[in-house]
């Protein structure tokens, strides 16, 4: 049964919308006011709002403008006994799906609520059909170990909520893979997905690149140029290396996040913004915040959540999978048949000592299907991945290597000709 909120100030208009549209086997519930209106939204599922213009407290126009950055996809019709086609024109400009006089017409009272229903019924329909492309296309994160299973739980508790993350992680790790696992499954999926590299651009065009400029602002700005903040406006905006910002840039972004507002370098008017703001970094925050180098309350405004990703090197069981994955992409890519590892390669591969993660996992596949001319073996290993990179493990990890004493017993024979030779 569809849920609809009447909120009109008018005692004898709200029962009369209320008896229609409950006799229709709608379920009614009622506001006095915006104010009341807007809480009754925040706390309870509606799928459609009928909402009276001039009304005390808060007005319709200022409530539907707060209901955007609130739920901007849950229909709004306008009623209002002063209608005029300047009114009309502002409400649907600021959002409303429609707006009619009243005393309404029954017949286009009901026609309108059916088709903002209708639409209501689409847009969810539409998420959920990207939701389930999204989910289909970040399958990247490869593998079953778990220390992965762990940070996709956390993805999966996450992405459905506003909670702004803090994910951390060496470099290499799949830090900007995780984001996107959030977005994806979160409820601005249909959005844009903003990324700013903060470690790749110059202190003094950070403000720029985040927030815009006006034309003239600076020397080099011989346009007006919209900032990462707005062109997110409703979707995620993704602070990719936020340890790297300068201090001036953090207290403009902590600034944002507080009032949801930011100003273009230049300008001189506050623009309203809706971003949800994922973060990552590689760097230890709490002791750049004691070397008075980023803001703990910046810091605490993006750490509502923490989700580290764990380096390759806590995850080696996941190394013959990530290598089955890239292998496939490499060759395909390239047109090569599909080559193969060989067991030895693969268990010499789990014992390299991976600083790079996966972006050096990725590159070193790659450099043995390039040099290959056929499967890969311990060999081609040996030749062409760093020896001095491998990890030291402890008796007990070698011998669980190997399946049996003959098997173990050939690979140091074989190690120990190659040496000699």
């Amino acid at each position: 049964m569809a849920r609809i909120l009447i909120v009109d100030d008018e005692d004898a208009i709200r029962r009369t919308l209320k008896d229609i549209l409950t006799y229709e086997k709608f379920k009614v519930e009622e506001a006095k006011d915006g104010m009341e209106g807007l809480a009754k939204i925040k706390k309870n599922s509606y799928d459609v709002v009928l909402m009276d213009i001039k009304m005390p407290n808060m007005d319709g126009m200022d409530a539907l403008e707060r209901l955007q950055d609130i739920q901007p996809d849950l229909p709004v019709i306008m009623i209002s006994g002063h209608a005029n086609i300047d009114n009309a024109v502002e409400a649907v400009k600021k959002g409303a799906f429609d707006f009619i006089s009243k005393p309404p017409d029954l017949n286009r009272l009901l026609i309108t609520v059916r088709n903002a229903l209708e639409q209501g019924h689409l847009v969810h329909e539409k998420k959920n059909l990207q939701r389930k492309v999204n989910n289909a296309a970040i399958q990247d994160m490869i593998g079953q170990s778990a220390a992965l299973e762990q940070v996709r739980d956390m993805v999966d508790k996450v992405a459905p909520t506003e909670a702004r993350v803090l994910i951390t992680g060496d470099n290499g790790t799949g830090k900007e893979l995780v984001a996107g696992w959030i977005h994806a499954k979160s409820e601005r999926s249909d959005k844009p997905l903003i990324a700013v590299n903060c470690a790749a651009i110059p202190a003094e065009l950070i403000e720029s690149e985040l927030f815009g400029h006006e034309k003239g602002s600076f020397t080099t700005a011989v346009k007006q140029r919209i900032g990462k903040f707005e062109q997110a406006n409703n979707g995620t905006l993704f602070l990719d290396e936020v340890g790297d910002m300068s201090l001036s840039a953090q207290a403009k972004v902590l600034r944002a996040l507080e009032e949801r507002r930011i100003m273009r370098v230049g300008g001189d008017k506050m623009i309203a913004v809706n971003v949800r703001v994922l973060a990552a970094t590689n760097k230890d925050l709490a002791q750049e915040i004691r070397d008075g180098k980023f803001r703990e309350d910046l810091f605490h405004r993006l750490q509502v959540i923490n989700i580290k990703v764990p380096s390759l090197n806590d995850r080696r069981e996941d190394i013959p999978e990530l290598v089955a994955y890239f292998t496939e992409k490499i060759c395909s890519n390239n047109g090569y048949p599909i080559k193969k590892f060989t067991k030895e390669s693969i268990a010499m591969l789990q014992q390299h000592n991976w600083t790079g993660n996966i972006r050096e996992l990725r590159n070193v596949v790659e450099r043995l299907i390039i040099l290959s001319s056929g499967n890969i073996d311990g060999a081609m290993v040996t030749k062409y991945v760093n020896p001095d990179a491998y990890s030291k493990p402890g008796i007990k990890d070698f011998i669980n290597r190997f399946s049996s004493l003959e098997e173990a017993t050939e690979y140091l024979e074989r190690a120990y000709n190659q040496d000699s030779l």
